[in-house]
Parts: C-alpha cells; sequence; structure tokens
C-alpha cells in the first residue's frame, strides 16, 4: 500500500505514444506532425484489429478490419501495408496499453488488491488474450520493440503483484506466470466460435480467480508456482 506522501509513478507511455512523441519531436525540425485524423484512423484500425484477431484470428481479412474500423481498405493499408506489419503494431499496442494500466492502477488504488482487480479486469478489456495466439506462426518475437514492450509489460505486473504480496493481501504461492494464464485463458473466447459475448462471463469468472488470491490462502495449490521464465520457455 501506497503512504500519502509518495508521489506516484508516471504511467509509462506507449509504444504507438512513444512514436507519435517523436513525430511531434520531429515536426520542428521540419517533418510534418501527423494529422489528428491520421491518428485517430490509426487507433481505430488497431482497437478493430486486436477485436477481430480476437475472434477470428489474425488472418482475419484486411476487408473486415476496415469495415470495423469504419475507415476504407486504401486508409488501412496507408497505416498498415501488410499483415505482419499490422500483427506487430496491434501486439504493441495492446502490451502498452496492459502496461499503462498496470502503472495506473499500483498509482491510484487504495490497496495493492484493489489494484490487482483494477489491474485484472481492465486487461481483460483490453484483450490481452489476443495475444498468444498472434505470437506464433512466423511472428518475429526478438524484434526490438517487442522486447521493450514485453519487458515493460512484465516488470509493470511483477511490480504489482509484490506489492500484494508484500502487504499481505495476496498469497504468496503464485507468481506473475500463474496470473498471466488465468488472465489470458478466462479473457479469450475460442476463436471461429459463435460464443463471442463473453464480457459478462468473463469479468464474473475473474473475479472469482481473483478472490481465490486472497490471503491467508483456503487450499494447498498443487505444483510450483508459474513464472515468467516458465512462460517463455513454454510459449516463445
Amino acid at each position: 500500500m501506497k503512504s500519502s506522501t509518495s508521489t506516484a509513478p508516471a504511467p509509462r507511455p506507449t509504444p504507438d505514444l512513444v512514436q507519435a512523441q517523436g513525430q511531434a519531436q520531429g515536426s520542428v525540425a521540419g517533418v510534418p506532425r501527423p494529422r489528428a485524423d491520421a491518428v485517430r484512423n490509426r487507433e481505430r484500425i488497431l482497437a478493430a484489429a486486436r477485436e477481430a484477431f480476437v475472434e477470428s484470428g489474425s488472418g482475419t481479412p484486411f476487408d473486415e478490419v476496415a469495415r470495423r474500423a469504419g475507415i476504407g481498405n486504401a486508409t488501412l493499408y496507408r497505416h498498415f501495408p501488410d499483415r505482419p506489419t499490422l500483427v506487430h503494431h496491434v501486439v504493441l499496442f495492446t502490451m502498452g496499453r496492459v502496461t499503462a494500466s498496470a502503472e495506473a492502477s499500483l498509482a491510484e488504488e487504495p490497496d495493492a488488491f484493489a489494484a490487482l482487480c483494477r489491474f485484472t479486469h481492465a486487461a481483460a478489456d483490453e484483450r490481452i488474450g489476443a495475444l498468444c495466439p498472434m505470437l506464433a506462426d512466423g511472428f518475429d518475437g526478438d524484434h526490438p520493440e517487442l522486447l521493450a514492450a514485453r519487458t515493460a509489460l512484465e516488470e509493470a505486473v511483477v511490480t504489482l503483484l509484490a506489492a500484494g504480496q508484500d502487504a499481505g493481501l495476496v498469497r504468496g504461492d503464485i507468481g506473475v506466470g500463474d496470473l498471466m494464464v488465468a488472465l489470458s485463458q478466462l479473457s479469450r473466447p475460442l476463436p471461429g466460435t459463435a460464443c463471442l459475448d463473453t464480457d459478462r462471463f468473463a469479468h464474473r469468472h475473474l473475479q472469482l480467480f481473483l478472490d481465490g488470491l486472497r490471503a491467508p490462502a483456503r487450499s494447498e495449490l498443487p505444483g510450483s508456482a508459474t513464472t515468467l521464465d516458465d512462460l517463455r520457455q513454454k510459449t516463445m
């Protein structure tokens, strides 16, 4: 729990925000600043693509992504000329927003367990479960932008969980990997199915999971806590 005199850390900018800031700074040196409508279109495309990928996988036709974003195909291709580029930026977009959510939750909530609950539900709304299927099929997992975004996300969630455990509010026999696996599984519908209206179920089930994380623990978990290294060995 933070003391009333502590200074809340500023949320880390998302990768897309960093890019936008760099472009804005470049305008001083003669590089045009991107138009507001172009920035809005980019955000709409990334959000629409994320939703489509959750429902139908990263092979969703570009026509469908453009339709969901409310823009024309030409606008979509102007921002993201091919599928690998779009997938890459959807992953960065989602990771950046989830990282900012973890940092804001810990800075703003009254205690570390409330912060963990806020973060988990917010991450579900950001469709973090969409990341897993996209990190395969030739995805460049060693791209410097991805590595930086993943490190930022991991550090934010490690800090968040450790705060709850240090305060005695979260059981100590779980790891960050346990949290991320459960979050991914409980917030993602099966691709290609008709079961798309899952939000009302996801948040109920996530809260049941979170209640199971409260200390003191009411049961003994089988196996050992899942770490981030465990996840990397199985998924990367």
